[in-house]
């Protein structure tokens, strides 16, 4: 895996992939342009976890017709300013079993999910899981 990194003008960089995607970084505080690094981190967190559990749900023939992964994160507060706590919510919605969904978060979180493995080793990262349609089948 290869990217690099190119300061575009003031606080914006963008970044690119070997494969050509690209992703505006915005170091300004105000954000305009697009995510600050440590927020793309954060978002490549939700994103990883994502996949893994909706491909896991799939698998395991479950109807998941949506999910919504948030994270709230805390941060040290000295430099250099590294997430110490990280919660994700999980808001899952279809016609599904509670168990699937409940292996499928834990096989992403300790197996699958590369970002959470690398930022567990600085972060304590904690899960709920919320159904916004009802509670599932047990």
């Amino acid at each position: 895996m290869i990217a690099h990194s190119e300061w575009k003008h003031d606080d914006i960089f963008e970044g690119t992939t070997e494969d050509g995607n690209t992703i505006l970084f915005d170091a300004d505080s105000a954000h305009e342009h697009g995510p600050s690094p440590v927020e793309a981190v954060l978002m490549a967190l939700c994103s990883c976890t994502s996949v893994d559990v909706v491909s896991i749900l799939k698998k395991k023939r479950q109807d998941v017709t949506g999910l919504r992964v948030s994270a709230e994160a805390t941060r040290a507060e000295t430099f250099p300013r590294i997430f110490t706590h990280i919660r994700l919510t999980y808001a899952v919605r279809g016609h599904l079993s509670r168990k699937a969904v409940e292996d499928a978060v834990s096989l992403s979180k300790n197996k699958y999910c590369s970002v959470s493995k690398m930022l567990e080793k600085a972060a304590t990262i904690e899960y709920e899981i919320v159904y916004p349609d009802g509670e599932p089948e047990p």
